[in-house]
């Protein structure tokens, strides 16, 4: 795998630390910069004790697991995974995918977390655009010279929440549509399959 390639499924693998269930609707502009960059300070802190930790990798995951859970917009991001399909899916299935989507997020670019370690990431500043904040962070990874990282802040769910990264333009969220959008047309469509599909995916 190429340094950039690593780089990206690193920082995805990062990325996956922020699915979680959202919460009740809020108005946008309740969300300062300061709550924003508190947000990732936290984010960045958690990580880096559990990367730190020694743990055995399997621990480390069930840890992650509860960064997701605190952090991030898992419903935002999976129906965007979705795409259109979203719209033709039933609660029952979007709930059963969002689930499914959550667990294979964890097993897939959770393997990859010790590429962290000796890593440093720091938020650099925080900028509003549009109805989000965008915090600029800098991230070391061993070995590697400084990226730029942006994580994508949001109250719409009723909590402060990031539901997207963009490392080095790439949004991650849109990486991995394309990954569950080719998931699914090998499918044919059946979204009951790609759900069966990614309870074992990863």
């Amino acid at each position: 795998m190429s340094k950039l390639s690593r780089r990206r499924f690193s920082l995805t693998a990062l990325a996956a630390l922020g699915l979680s269930g959202a919460a009740l609707p809020q108005a946008a502009w309740a969300l300062n910069d300061a709550q924003a960059k508190a947000l990732v300070d936290k984010t960045v802190a958690e990580i880096n004790r559990v990367i730190s930790s020694g743990k055995p990798l399997g621990a480390m995951i069930a840890d992650f697991e509860k960064i997701f859970i605190r952090y991030a917009d898992v419903n935002i991001i999976a129906q965007s995974t979705l795409g259109a399909d979203s719209r033709r899916a039933s609660p029952a299935q979007l709930r059963d995918f969002t689930n499914a989507f959550r667990g294979y997020v964890s097993r897939k670019y959770g393997k990859r977390f010790n590429e962290f370690v000796g890593g440093v990431i720091t938020v650099q500043g925080v900028r509003k655009v549009k109805s989000y904040h965008e915090v600029i962070s800098t991230v070391k990874l061993k070995g590697e010279a400084p990226f730029e990282v942006k994580f994508l802040v949001s109250d719409k769910s009723g909590k402060d929440l990031f539901f997207d990264m963009i490392i080095e333009g790439i949004s991650l969220r849109l990486t991995e549509r394309t990954e569950i959008g080719s998931m699914l047309d090998r499918r044919k469509g059946d979204i009951n399959a790609l759900i069966a599909d990614l309870k074992k995916a990863g």
